[in-house]
């Protein structure tokens, strides 16, 4: 990933407030704009699609409640019931997800528009496919949130008939973001030819890595509600986008190319905290990051994230607390889940069930015993000395508090004020797309060779765990493994706490299964914890005396969608409520 250019930041807002949406409504028509003198150079057109990179994914979404967030899922929880997770959600006047996204399209749609009567195509072709690269990426937003929705691809006027008409069908919008995402590729540069004022913008890699995302997401959703023609169809387009991203030789994960190797095991936790300040012992920079296919980038200089991410996520936080079935989803070191693995210690100590794991548990977790910096406790020397330990936050941690499991993904460990952390959020990263193709190999064919895997998903997994043994079909077999639950296990730990699993959990059709089941924490009855952890035998317990932290949720059918709002039903009858609500 290289540094991104930040001096036309100025210009999205600029841009904003010129040509933005002054109507709260979604669907009006497009305002009346003083535009005569705009719209006549291709720098016009670029200014235009800077204004689009504000509508990328930010940590609010994620570390804070947002749609896509894990807090909606099983594998986050909280003092305070999720009305998401628990499926006590009801139908709401007002979404602001829905306006907004909608605001964004005319906003789109509008420079499209401009850009069809340019005398010179050839000179804004590239923004012109920026703007049907976040076509497709906000109507993906509403495609996941709400299913079928009214397709709008042009400015309206005040007695168009799509502002009276029913929505589009789920496969139209699907095929409408393919279709958008296809055409945008060809125009699209690759990575490496950017110029140095335009790094970060959309790629040909990102277009077609947030292909892979949406085939497969839809292909996966079709095949678990049993339209398998459609469902292949689909896949196919997931496998061959994925692949092409991998052949390109445009990125590498992050720890296994250049001056990342020098953080080893831990490249996998310092890549999320990754700034050009030193925030990591090897002192690697954000240039060195060629997993980020596309970020929403920030600058401790020019942009920070204004959002208190550390202390909303470090060590339970005041929002982010994983749960059980996180923590029991790491594999053991010999490649095998806990219930199968000789290598599993139990739960007798605090630290036990963390011994002989995949090493991306330590790296996101916590582990009692260990210490532990944030950004007011920092790091002094980066050397784990006695200086550092005598600045750290937990000298060592008592995990007695929360689930009894910390998270420390998001977390900085250099000092820095609260609200300024400036890593960049990963709106798609390069192991996303090795495991979209593991994924939709083995979904389309019903099996997925060694070699397959070896190009893909062992390819994550064996970034920090070079001694685990490779996933392979006869691994499985030997084992009495299943090979969809490893490729789904390998998404889950990898992608924790990036905005992926309730959406996965949909897709799949599981979540009527995995989310009414309790939220749970650790193992308290007979273990260590009730010494260091006394007053958790107020928490409820199950059988096995394991702490129960939330016991009331609930999931049905009509959850896997979120209801359309009543203020745009009311606006248009011809607008049906989603099942159910």
């Amino acid at each position: 990933m290289k540094t991104f250019k930040h001096k036309y930041i100025v210009a999205f807002a600029l841009f904003a407030a010129a040509f933005g949406c002054k109507k709260a409504l979604n669907l009006n028509p497009q305002d009346t704009l003083s535009d005569a003198a705009y719209w006549k150079k291709a720098n016009d057109f670029k200014l235009a699609a800077n204004a689009f990179y504000l509508y990328e994914r930010t940590f609010a979404g994620t570390v804070t409640d947002g749609v896509h967030s894990d807090l909606r899922s099983d594998l986050l929880t909280n003092s305070t019931k999720n009305i998401y997770s628990n499926g006590t959600n009801s139908v709401v006047q007002s979404d602001g997800t829905y306006n907004t996204d909608y605001q964004r399209i005319r906003n789109i749609n509008f420079m499209l528009d401009k850009a069809s009567t340019y005398a010179a195509p050839a000179e804004i072709s590239q923004y012109v496919a920026e703007a049907k690269f976040f076509r497709a990426y906000i109507y993906f937003d509403l495609l996941q949130a709400f299913g079928g929705v009214t397709i709008v691809s042009k400015p309206l006027d005040t007695n168009d008939p799509l502002l009276t008409s029913p929505r589009n069908t789920r496969d139209e919008v699907a095929d409408f973001i393919i279709a958008d995402l296809k055409a945008a590729i060809p125009d699209l540069p690759l990575e490496s030819v950017l110029k140095s004022s335009d790094e970060g913008r959309v790629s040909k890699g990102a277009a077609g890595a947030f292909l892979s995302r949406v085939a497969l997401y839809e292909g996966t959703w079709q095949k678990f509600r049993g339209n398998t023609s459609r469902a292949n169809a689909l896949l196919d387009v997931a496998i061959n986008s994925s692949k092409d991203v991998m052949t390109s030789s445009q990125y590498a994960l992050f720890g296994t190319t250049g001056t990342t190797v020098a953080l080893g095991d831990s490249a996998l936790k310092y890549m999320f905290i990754l700034e050009n300040t030193k925030s990591n012992p090897a002192s690697v920079t954000k240039s060195a990051n060629t997993e980020y296919i596309l970020a929403n980038r920030y600058d401790e200089n020019i942009r920070i994230s204004n959002l208190n991410i550390t202390k909303t996520t470090f060590a339970n936080g005041s929002v982010d607390w994983p749960t059980r079935k996180l923590a029991n989803l790491y594999l053991c070191s010999d490649g095998l889940p806990i219930d199968k693995s000789p290598l599993f210690k139990g739960y007798g100590t605090a630290r036990s069930e963390f011994a002989n794991r995949d090493k991306r548990m330590q790296y996101t977790l916590m582990v009692t015993g260990n210490d532990y910096w944030s950004n007011a406790n920092y790091r002094v020397t980066w050397k784990n000395d006695a200086t550092d330990v005598a600045h750290a936050g937990y000298k060592p941690l008592v995990s007695n508090f929360g689930t009894g499991y910390q998270n420390q993904k998001w977390a900085s460990e250099r000092n820095v004020a609260d609200n300024y952390e400036s890593y960049d959020y990963p709106v798609i990263r390069y192991a996303e797309v090795l495991l979209n193709y593991a994924e939709a190999t083995f979904e389309r064919n019903g099996s997925i060779s060694d070699a397959d895997l070896n190009i893909s998903l062992n390819q994550v997994r064996h970034r920090v765990n070079s001694a685990m043994p490779l996933l392979t079909n006869d691994f499985v077999t030997a084992n009495g493994l299943d090979m969809q639950t490893e490729i789904r296990r390998e998404r889950s730990v990898e992608l924790y706490h990036e905005g992926f699993r309730i959406d996965d959990l949909k897709r799949w059709k599981t979540a009527g299964t995995e989310m009414p089941m309790p939220a749970l924490g650790i193992k308290w009855a007979g273990t260590e914890f009730t010494t260091i952890w006394a007053g958790a035998s107020t928490i409820p317990q199950d059988a096995n005396g394991v702490l129960v932290i939330d016991n009331s949720r609930t999931w049905q059918d009509k959850n896997y969608l979120l209801p359309i709002p009543q203020d745009q039903i009311k606006l248009n009858n011809k607008l049906t409520q989603n099942p159910g609500w």
